[in-house]
C-alpha cells in the first residue's frame, strides 16, 4: 500500500502549487479521499499514509467502514445522493453532508439529528450545470434552500458543493466552479453572520487543481489516490 502514501504525497504537492498560483494558502484546501468501493482494509491502510478524512457516496458500504474503523481518528463525510429514509443513518455516522439538495432532506435530516441531540454539518448541493442527471437544487433555490436550512435547529450550514459535467479537459470545468464560487459570494451578505458559506465542496480527481484556483475548500479525489476502482 505504499503506492496510497506516494500518490498523497503527489497530490498535496499539486494542491499546494493550485493554492499557491492563486494566493491562497495549501492548508485553506482539505482533500476528502473518495474511498467508495474500496475495502476496509484499504481505508486502513490509507490512515496510516496519513488521510484522516475519507467521503462515501453509498449509506450501505459506508456503515461497514465506519464500524471497522471506529477507532481509527477519522472524519467521515457523505458525497453521494441521500435519500430521506437514510437520514437517520447518515447523521450518525457523518461529520459534513455534502448532498443536501432539498427542503425534504433539510427536515428530515433536521428530525433525525434532533433524536440524537447532533447539530448536523451539511453543504447544499447545486447543480450548476442544470444537467438533468445530476441532484441538486437549483443557482435560483440555493437562497431559500439555504435560509430554509438556518431555521432549522439541527442542522449547520457550512458552504455549497457541486459536480461539474464531466471533461477530459480541466479548463472546460472552470466555469461551473466559478460559478458556485460566486453563488457563495452573493449569498453570503444576505445571510446571518454565524451561516456564512465558507465551504467550497467541488473538483475531483481530473480537474481538481482547476477547481482549487477557483476557491474550492474541499477536493474530492478517489481515483488519483487509489487508482482505478474495479
Amino acid at each position: 500500500m505504499h503506492a496510497i502514501g506516494a500518490n498523497l504525497e503527489r497530490i498535496n504537492k499539486r494542491i499546494a502549487s493550485a493554492a499557491e498560483r492563486c494566493g491562497r494558502t495549501p492548508d485553506a484546501v482539505q482533500l476528502v479521499a473518495v474511498s467508495k468501493t474500496l475495502p476496509p482494509a484499504t481505508v486502513h491502510a490509507a490512515v496510516q499514509a496519513g488521510i484522516t478524512l475519507f467521503g462515501e457516496n453509498y449509506i450501505q458500504e459506508a456503515r461497514e467502514k465506519f464500524n471497522a474503523l471506529a477507532a481509527q481518528p477519522v472524519t467521515w463525510h457523505f458525497i453521494g445522493h441521500l435519500q430521506s429514509n437514510k437520514a437517520k443513518y447518515a447523521v450518525r455516522m457523518f461529520d459534513l453532508i455534502h448532498s443536501v439538495d432539498s427542503i425534504k432532506l433539510a427536515g428530515e435530516l433536521n428530525k433525525q439529528a434532533q433524536k440524537i441531540n447532533k447539530r448536523q454539518a451539511v453543504l447544499i448541493q447545486v447543480n450548476i450545470s442544470g444537467e438533468t442527471t445530476k441532484s441538486g437544487t437549483t443557482a435560483q433555490n440555493a437562497l431559500a434552500l439555504a435560509r430554509h436550512i438556518i431555521d432549522l435547529e439541527h442542522l449547520s450550514l457550512k458552504g455549497l458543493m457541486t459536480m461539474p459535467p464531466f471533461f477530459n479537459q480541466p479548463e472546460k470545468a472552470r466555469p461551473y466552479f466559478k460559478s458556485l464560487h460566486k453563488l457563495a459570494e452573493e449569498l453570503n451578505p444576505v445571510l446571518p453572520a454565524d451561516a456564512q458559506l465558507t465551504e467550497l465542496s467541488m473538483g475531483m480527481t481530473g480537474d481538481f487543481e482547476t477547481a482549487v484556483e477557483e476557491g474550492a475548500t474541499l477536493v474530492r479525489i478517489g481515483t488519483a489516490l487509489f487508482g482505478e476502482r474495479d
